[in-house]
């Protein structure tokens, strides 16, 4: 049986009866246990000086390989292209921006770099699975290095359309190293759009839709290469018995009898602009304004660990939160009632799960996102026979899916007060219903679903495909 060989950014921290990691952690895990394989990828690691070195860890049939990375390349391609330029393009965040192209060009040396590390560690018949926007030029330095195994890409994050792509002055470089994947999987339908439409208009390439639900067939610079959408997702069974483990932890009973028979909404989120925070404590204040009713008789939860502190643009939105929490806060607060408790540090999974199960309204709102994990498992956490409503942002992939939401968007700020009114009188009738809408579709498409397809069209991607079941599109690229 083939090997699979896992690249991704970070490699997860998974210890056999330690922390519970992410569900995308667990599911890959999972997949590299049943296989046999590695995990390689950064450690995090920031050296002042000195040449870094693969660190090898065998655990069981599993692999990890690890390595540091220098200074000038962790500020050029993880601070700067990465994080600078390729995050904001991709959440359609054109007006931050920032390019330089010494970074892009420290991305890209640190792609070939890390491909070079991996090279001598591969097998003639390993199938080699990359993950993410940090190393879109993986799969081009690879085949550079004679590499001809099977490599796939997962983007976790939105793909662009092309008129924002067109803001980074490198995106034909982009697409192009794209295109010496295999199989590129993207989130959502939509996602997929947008890339085959800068392939069509932008490109002079092809893409063959088929005519029902599969992967599309992609032409362009000189390759032949499949895409398709793969929506991740959860275990949500495993939330659930999370969720019943953590309402017996201290930090979930203190904040049910510091509720005082409240309703609670509560919110999850890495600390980043993307999140819609801003707007999102906005629509609560909004709330209160126009339905007194709410003052003192609902609480608003928001966790927003800290992520990449050390970038002005995170440092901005955190000052900016504490200052709307604070004002909001100084507006309605009463002596015995705080209206939004913000948070800003990071709690364990089984917390969290216990949190959302205990919450009335589960209030996901990004401005745009990739999926949402944590809608799902806001939904997963659920007590079927009194569920919380979900509140969640058009524009996270996840809406794609969860129907039984109350969808909003997240700029309409009276919009996402009336959901929020709406969610917390809703009759549990109504709320039962939604709710077995949505955990059907979780455990149909769980996070193993995710991975299994994935990796079967992987394996299948040099299969050719009936002509007569695809469309083709077609146009000459545009000369800039």
């Amino acid at each position: 049986m083939s090997r699979l060989i896992i690249v991704s950014n970070r490699v997860a921290p998974i210890s056999e009866g330690g922390p519970a990691a992410g569900g995308l952690a667990v599911g890959v895990y999972d997949a590299l246990k049943e296989t046999g394989g590695m995990w390689f990828g950064w450690s995090g690691d920031v050296l002042a000086s000195g040449q870094p070195q693969i660190q090898l860890e065998e655990r069981g049939p599993v692999t990890f390989a690890t390595i540091g990375l220098v200074r000038r390349d962790y500020d050029q391609y993880y601070r700067g292209f990465s994080n600078a330029t390729l995050w904001p393009a991709f959440h359609y965040r054109a007006d931050l921006i920032q390019y330089d192209r010494h970074d892009f060009e420290g991305y890209r040396r640190v792609n070939a770099w890390l491909a070079q590390q991996l090279v001598p560690l591969l097998r003639d018949d390993d199938v080699i699975w990359v993950h993410d926007y940090h190393l879109i030029p993986f799969a081009q330095a690879l085949r550079a290095a004679g590499v001809k195994n099977r490599i796939g890409f997962f983007l976790h994050i939105p793909f662009p359309a092309s008129q924002v792509l067109l803001a980074v002055p490198p995106h034909r470089q982009l697409v192009e190293a794209l295109c010496s994947f295999d199989l590129l999987g993207f989130q959502t339908e939509p996602d997929l759009r947008a890339f085959c439409d800068y392939v069509v208009h932008e490109a002079a390439g092809e893409c063959e839709h088929p005519a029902k639900n599969g992967s599309s067939t992609i032409r362009a610079f000189g390759r032949t290469l499949r895409a398709a959408a793969y929506p991740i997702g959860v275990y949500p069974d495993e939330i659930a018995q999370l969720a019943k483990a953590g309402a017996r932890g201290k930090p979930v009973r203190t904040m049910k009898a510091t509720l005082h028979g409240r309703k609670l909404i509560m919110s999850v989120d890495r600390l980043d602009y993307s999140k819609g925070l801003v707007e999102r404590f906005r629509a609560f204040e909004r709330l209160l304004d126009q339905v007194p009713a709410m003052r003192n008789n609902v609480s608003f939860v928001q966790i927003a660990p800290p992520t990449r502190a050390d970038m002005h643009a995170y440092q901005d939105i955190r000052l900016q939160l504490e200052g709307e929490s604070g004002r909001i806060n100084g507006r309605f607060a009463e002596l015995d009632w705080t209206p939004i408790r913000y948070i800003h540090r990071q709690y364990e999974r089984q917390v969290l799960a216990a949190l959302f199960r205990e919450s009335h309204v589960g209030y996901v709102t990004p401005l745009r996102d990739g999926m949402n994990l944590v809608a799902k498992e806001y939904v997963s956490a659920q007590d079927p026979d009194d569920p919380g409503v979900l509140v969640l942002s058009r524009f996270a992939g996840a809406a794609q899916e969860l129907e039984g939401a109350l969808i909003v968007n997240p700029i309409d700020i009276d919009g996402m007060a009336e959901a929020l009114a709406t969610a917390l009188a809703m009759p549990v009738a109504e709320r039962r219903a939604r709710y077995r809408d949505m955990i059907g579709r979780l455990r149909e498409n769980n996070v193993s679903v995710w991975r299994d397809n994935f990796l079967r069209d992987l394996k299948r991607s040099g299969e050719a495909r009936p002509a007569a079941r695809a469309k083709t599109v077609r146009k000459k690229a545009t000369v800039e």
